[in-house]
């Protein structure tokens, strides 16, 4: 294996094992090479990152090398965290977030209840776009989390508070409440197309 060969599966490697990251011997052992050829390889690859100039680093943290960013690229990853309109919203999280508006304060289990399928990978997106937040523990057993919605909701809703929500009609079946659901989120799809 070639030094760019060794440099580019290390890379991979690092990359897969992400925060735990690998050891010099757990290297070694994965790819069948001497220990002393991986401290080689890496410290190249290392100087080869910092050359490139590239978006990552790869530094050692307790015995382990893992693949990071950099610390002068900070206030970059802070913004896109804290913006919550970095990208759209899928059809499940809009319906999930359709869901909590009208429902609130909710747990994820009545969520899922309702929904018929688990919500929790569209819960953790609309709390990390800022729309929805823990308001309070449900009681009774395992005290679970309720969801409601945030002031940045009801912000880019243009909404003064839930009371100005669309009323839903009564008696209708849940085909009509999912296409009363997509009518309402499709004008905060277009608000997050025109920021």
């Amino acid at each position: 294996m070639t030094v760019q060969e060794l440099q580019a599966t290390i890379e991979g490697l690092l990359f897969v094992a992400g925060d735990e990251g690998l050891s010099t011997a757990d290297l070694a052992t994965i790819i069948e090479v001497e220990p002393e050829t991986i401290s080689e390889v890496m410290y190249s690859l290392q100087l080869l990152f910092k050359e490139q100039q590239r978006g990552l680093q790869i530094v050692e943290v307790a015995g382990a090398f893992r693949l990071t960013t950099k610390p002068e690229h900070a206030p970059y990853f802070k913004k896109m965290a804290t913006s919550p309109l970095h990208s759209s919203l899928s059809q499940a999280a809009l319906e999930t977030l359709a869901i909590i508006a009208y429902r609130q304060p909710i747990t994820r289990m009545e969520i899922d209840e309702i929904r018929g399928v688990k919500s929790d990978r569209s819960i953790h997106t609309l709390s990390s776009k800022l729309l929805i937040k823990e308001v309070d523990r449900a009681p009774g057993p395992g005290r679970p989390i309720l969801y409601g919605t945030t002031k940045f909701f009801l912000d880019h809703f243009g909404l003064r508070n839930l009371d100005e929500l669309p009323p839903l009609p009564e008696n209708i079946d849940e085909s009509y409440l999912e296409d009363e659901a997509d009518l309402f989120f499709s004008k905060f799809e277009e608000t997050l197309e025109t920021e």
